[in-house]
């Protein structure tokens, strides 16, 4: 409750609290779900296919992303991110009356539309209205959402599946929507020129389609169809012919669903690339260690929630920190300390899964939170200091569609792991069969974890007193800077705020 320039009592005080209410929306739905997943299982059905909770949710969360973003570059954050969380109202009240399994998921998909714009522009609007320094400081308060959600999820999970029902998991949603727009419609404002744009329709229906038929191939293979049969190799395909379809109509487009120039930028490409690999980590933990835990240790809801819990606890204390961390020594060396903590974290859990235990368990979940929370904010906040307020949407937006494609994908791979290797047989059926199949997914992590490191390492090297010597000029000629191949420098304005939205009408 400071009275600077980033606390509550500050001018900015207000937008900063509906920020923060608007971005647990997505912090409780991205924990609280995991941990119903046996419960919902046994009383939707299929297994096999509840992959596709996380996969649908995040796929449709990807593809939005980036329409969102470019849109909020032309006609302002606050629409953008109303509309979000309208889509994710009305998607969580539709799973909250599912009947089937193929409806929740199908439901699933409407809440991941509004999630790509809430997420995103919650981030995008901190970084309109704080500098490159105050957003250190507004990080400890966006982390404290995770944090308090990392709690919240996974118990209220837990509670509403063990004693309750677990469909109050998306009615829960309702109030937190109604709030998030009442603050947003109160307190954020803007003043933006409206500019006419054309949506790139054909890019995001080929995105889509390919990324879909791509998911679909990894989680039925070898599980629906073999993997050597007619529809699999057809859906893997279609599915790399429709990836370069969109390639190709992304050069042409007047305004891109995926600016593919963008990663042409260097900064832009490897934090993309770590962003991949933090959703794929953060999504194979939370959608195998509830179902881990119960099938082997016959663990309650309300026990593997909080065992998860640690996870997302980890993060947001490492993230509140990271903003110390990398004005001190860059944004490169920040992610490759994480990276290298997430490493440790997924090799404890491979190797201790082996003789499964709660505590191994948490303390694994929890060195890899701390190791992400050292990777995605700095990793983020270096591509947005790299552009000026009309870029700055869509780098976070491409940021945040890298993250959800490595978490799409990511789930469907390791889904395609675990169901092969239970070859149709359910996690309660075959326990320790399952408990082998998870292993294999913390194997996989590690992996990831190394691919994070070596993500990182082709990072600019960028630290706060070379952002501080860039000039403070936020007009768009600073969008237009690169970063630099003879001083591996991230152009970054000490001041780069949105002059639009820090000054408030009166009451």
């Amino acid at each position: 409750m400071s009275s600077d320039g980033v606390g509550f009592r500050s001018e900015r005080g207000p937008i900063l609290i509906a920020v923060m209410v608007t971005t647990g929306l997505v912090a409780i739905d991205s924990t609280i779900l995991a941990t119903a997943v046996p419960t919902i299982v046994k009383d939707l059905g299929g297994f096999a296919s509840f992959p596709w909770l996380f996969s649908i949710y995040l796929l449709t969360q990807a593809v939005a992303v980036p329409i969102y973003s470019k849109v909020a570059d032309s006609v302002g954050r606050k629409p953008v991110v109303l509309l979000g969380v309208g889509l994710f109202l009305l998607g969580s009240v539709a799973s909250g009356f599912a009947w089937s399994m193929p409806v929740l998921i199908g439901f699933r998909a409407v809440q991941g539309l509004g999630a790509g714009a809430v997420q995103p522009m919650a981030m995008t609007i901190v970084g309109d209205i704080y500098t490159l320094e105050e957003r250190a400081k507004a990080q400890g308060y966006i982390a404290s959402v995770w944090a308090v959600s990392a709690i919240v999820g996974p118990t209220l999970g837990g509670v509403f599946s063990e004693f309750t029902s677990w469909r109050w998991i998306f009615f829960v949603n309702v109030p937190l929507c109604l709030a998030a727009a009442w603050l947003l419609v109160r307190h954020l404002h803007e003043t933006v020129t409206r500019t006419r744009h054309a949506i790139d329709w054909l890019g995001g229906l080929f995105l889509t389609g390919a990324l879909s038929l791509l998911i679909l191939a990894m989680l039925e293979g070898g599980n629906a169809w073999a993997w050597t049969s007619t529809p699999s190799i057809g859906a893997f395909t279609v599915g790399a012919v429709l990836l370069v379809a969109f390639a190709l109509v992304e050069r042409r487009a007047a305004e891109p669903v995926l600016p593919l120039t963008m990663l042409t930028r260097r900064v832009v490409l490897t934090t993309s690339l770590v962003s991949v690999g933090v959703g794929a980590i953060m999504i194979g933990l939370t959608s195998y260690v509830p179902s881990y835990l119960e099938a082997l240790l016959h663990a309650s809801p309300l026990t593997s929630g909080l065992t998860l819990a640690v996870l997302t606890i980890g993060w947001p204390i490492a993230a509140t920190l990271s903003g110390r961390v990398y004005l001190r020594v860059g944004f490169r060396t920040t992610v490759l300390l994480g990276s290298s903590i997430v490493i440790l974290g997924t090799v404890e859990l491979a190797v201790t899964s082996l003789h499964p235990a709660l505590v191994a368990v948490g303390l694994g979940c929890f060195i890899v939170g701390l190791g992400l929370g050292l990777v995605a904010a700095p990793s983020l906040i270096a591509a947005q200091s790299s552009v000026a307020w009309g870029e700055r949407a869509v780098v976070t937006g491409t940021n945040m569609f890298a993250r959800s494609v490595g978490s799409a994908v990511g789930v469907a791979a390791l889904g395609a792991v675990v169901n092969g290797m239970l070859r149709g047989q359910d996690a309660t059926g075959d326990p320790q069969r399952f408990g082998v199949a998870v292993t294999w997914v913390f194997v996989g992590l590690a992996a990831i974890a190394v691919m994070l490191v070596v993500a990182g390492a082709a990072m600019p090297h960028h630290t706060a007193a070379a952002a501080r010597a860039i000039d403070t000029d936020t007009d768009d000629d600073t969008a237009d800077q690169a970063p630099s191949a003879e001083t591996d420098t991230v152009p970054s304005p000490t001041d780069d705020r949105d002059p639009r939205l820090l000054a408030q009408p009166p009451e």
